[in-house]
């Protein structure tokens, strides 16, 4: 599933595209050192098993907040199927992607940072803090409701539904377990995960000649409940464990499911929003596909160790952060104080 190395960098946006006059040591500032330590056996969760998944999910969210799931049941002819398309709609020159991909798939590159009304932040002029990617946003409850005149992208509209059933499927089964082993009672395990917020993320991440000081996604964590990704077999993805950056192995046929922020604070910090980020590669592309979800809007999230809090005000207060400090500060906007309890 992984891209050919061929020069199609018409496909790129312009700022990624490389001129040979350019000398990439002084052009671009550096990035901070990847410093990954070595590659992590991330814990497993199996489906398949007998045993409940709750069985070893609580200690596994509790110190890890991330972990490899196995037999899943997404077919591996729809995995295939769904790179294949992303290869070749990546694959188009820039300016044809711009015009052919419409609401409600959503063409983005440079940031995966989209406004609250599913906009495009706008990025500088030049390629400095750029991120060395481009994606597709796809809102799964309108991607349904929708038909394409182009035969590719209507065929990839198609497989995304098809694909987003199955994570949905498997949020739902997911949370199940996590909402047990935390306690909710029935009402917030019910608001506490809506599967109607549920969206796609297909990136392409770029080759770039100076790997060693861009990033494909720098350090973060996610906003959602929980995210699910299936990547191919270029690798770059690293999570931080115990103070190290961690390399997230590809291994074929599985899914990676880690934890957000909205999870962590519906858990009062018992379960880990896990820092990851994603790596570029000079000489390959990659392909990656994740899934998002979230709260339903109403729902109030509501802790000891945070203000009660909905996710409209949270991603509010992470729009303006991002307008004002340049960064996503996140949980730490909710999280009780001295003054607060004074």
């Amino acid at each position: 599933m992984t891209c050919s190395i061929s020069d199609n960098f018409h496909s790129y946006p312009p700022l990624f595209r490389p001129n040979p006059s350019d000398d990439h040591g002084e052009q671009y500032s550096p990035n901070p050192k990847f410093d990954s330590d070595s590659e992590s056996e991330i814990p497993v969760v199996d489906l398949g098993s007998s045993m409940s998944p709750a069985e070893n999910l609580s200690k596994i969210c509790r110190e890890w907040g991330m972990f490899r799931l196995v037999n899943h049941g997404v077919p591996m002819e729809l995995l295939t199927q769904l790179h294949e398309h992303a290869n070749k709609l990546f694959s188009l020159d820039f300016e044809s992607k711009q015009a052919l991909i419409t609401t409600p798939i959503l063409y983005f590159w440079g940031s995966p940072a989209l406004t609250m009304s599913g906009n495009v932040r706008k990025t500088g002029p030049c390629a400095d803090n750029l991120n060395w990617l481009e994606g597709l946003n796809v809102p799964l409850a309108k991607n349904s409701n929708f038909e394409y005149d182009d035969p590719l992208l209507e065929s990839f509209r198609s497989l995304l539904e098809e694909y987003g059933k199955h994570q949905t499927r498997l949020a739902k089964a997911i949370f199940r377990a996590m909402a047990e082993d935390l306690n909710f009672p029935p009402s917030k395990s019910k608001s506490y995960l809506s599967s109607s917020t549920g969206f796609l993320r297909v990136y392409r991440y770029l080759r770039c000649p100076i790997s060693d000081r861009r990033w494909g996604i720098d350090s973060h964590t996610d906003s959602s409940v929980l995210s699910i990704l299936h990547q191919d077999q270029v690798g770059g993805l690293q999570v931080f464990k115990n103070d190290k950056w961690l390399d997230v192995k590809p291994i074929h046929g599985t899914l990676i499911v880690n934890l957000g922020d909205m999870m962590q604070a519906m858990s009062n910090d018992s379960y880990i929003s896990v820092k990851h980020r994603v790596r570029v590669n000079k000489k390959k592309e990659r392909i990656s596909i994740g899934y998002f979800v979230f709260p339903a809007e109403d729902a109030v999230i509501e802790s000891s160790r945070y203000r009660p809090f909905t996710y409209p005000e949270f991603q509010a207060a992470k729009e303006l952060d991002l307008k004002t400090v340049g960064v996503k500060v996140g949980l730490p906007r909710f999280r009780i104080t001295e003054d607060d309890t004074n």
